[in-house]
């Protein structure tokens, strides 16, 4: 493709992203972790599109990470700007008016005359998609931007239970949505399949990071993957996977973008070996979990005490199988402390009161598995990157 003529030593792959018919490179930067200094996040930009990364991801939220972009972009990169793909992302706003005057204050923090693509930053409630599908909220704000061309493509990320996501994408507004999906949380699945059928582009979010903090894995989790790394591994799962066209990285310096860059050109399916060992990973989740693993049907939600059962037991699940703990408490502490990002309450505020109980076709003891989990993973509380 072009992108080629310009960096002829890349060894990066790239997909058609949806409707939007743009290519773009199979892993996006994201510029949250390297937003605390201008110095880096330049750097950091600089060598992932020397690398052939050529899509960049940013948001309004992320503290200075739209002005460090736009300096970054203005002081000259290893691609020309047709050939970039640069989004950032707006919230669910209640009018066009305010929607507008977002997307204005973010052209100019990036120095740009037009964002190639604009996200709705956390299409996560109910609430939050009624705003979106109202006529005459902060959808008239983003179609006038589109008309004029500040704005080229639409999107929307999300952290919301299956069946708002699907509801997002058959709304029909968006090119492209960016979602949580990877081996060790496979329930948007169906998700990622209606996108693939609506014709849109799929961007999953953190694959490193809320896949499983697998760039520190534990011990037995990295003997279980061997010859690969759980990250290798998890990478591979993603990018030979047709429906998904590109994965984030988040790196906070140049150095963290290697794995990805390593791996740029690997989006053929998966080999034998790589096969063999997710389903060794499966086999052993199944065997160290016996009759208490959770299967995540999420047949007994809703509960009374909105405790987020599903995702509390696979937190477990992960524990008891892989040793994966430490990744449990760092996700566990979010309850009850980041709002419509990851909702639910803890598991110790189970009353025992048997609501889910008959609806579990595994029989689970539930009220004793989320007892234990709390025993696990708690530990003290923590606030989202971005609030430091």
């Amino acid at each position: 493709m072009a992108i080629g003529v310009f960096l002829d030593w890349i060894n990066m792959h790239y997909k058609r992203f949806g409707r939007t018919n743009r290519l773009i490179s199979v892993f996006s930067v994201g510029t949250m972790r390297c937003l605390r200094s201008e110095e880096m996040a330049i750097a950091t930009v600089r060598e992932a599109v020397r690398q052939g990364i050529n899509h960049i991801e940013t948001a309004r939220g992320y503290g200075r990470s739209e002005v460090y972009l736009g300096k970054a972009l203005q002081a000259g990169l290893p691609l020309p700007r047709r050939q970039l793909f640069v989004t950032t992302k707006i919230p669910p706003l209640e009018s066009a008016d305010q929607m507008e005057r977002y997307i204005d204050e973010s052209l100019q923090r990036l120095q740009l005359d037009f964002i190639d693509g604009l996200a709705v930053h956390g299409i996560n409630t109910w609430d939050h998609l009624d705003r979106v599908l109202a006529a005459d909220g902060c959808r008239r704000g983003w179609e006038r931007a589109l008309a004029d061309g500040r704005v080229r493509h639409v999107g929307f990320s999300t952290h919301a239970p299956l069946e708002i996501v699907q509801q997002s994408i058959l709304s029909n507004l968006f090119d492209f949505v960016n979602l949580h999906y990877y081996y060790f949380y496979q329930r948007l699945h169906k998700a990622v399949d209606l996108a693939w059928e609506q014709d849109m582009g799929v961007f999953i979010i953190s694959p490193a990071d809320k896949g499983g903090q697998l760039f520190a894995p534990p011990a037995k989790l990295q003997q279980l993957c061997q010859p690969f790394t759980p990250l290798e591994l998890t990478y591979r799962f993603l990018l030979s996977d047709r429906r998904v066209t590109t994965l984030s990285v988040g790196p906070a310096n140049p150095e963290q973008l290697q794995e990805a860059v390593r791996l740029g050109d690997r989006s053929e399916p998966l080999t034998a070996q790589e096969a063999a060992t997710l389903q060794k990973l499966k086999s052993t989740a199944d065997a160290a979990l016996g009759s208490d693993k959770c299967s995540q049907c999420y047949q007994c939600l809703p509960c009374p005490e909105e405790i987020n059962i599903p995702e509390v037991l696979r937190l477990r699940n992960l524990a008891v199988a892989y040793d994966m703990s430490e990744f449990g408490k760092y996700r566990y502490r979010m309850f009850e402390n980041a709002g419509h990002w990851f909702p639910g309450r803890k598991g110790n505020r189970c009353t025992e009161c048997g609501d889910c109980l008959p609806r579990c076709p595994e029989n689970l003891d539930i009220p004793k598995l989320l007892g234990d989990t709390h025993e696990r993973l708690k530990g003290r509380e923590g606030r989202r990157l971005w609030e430091f």
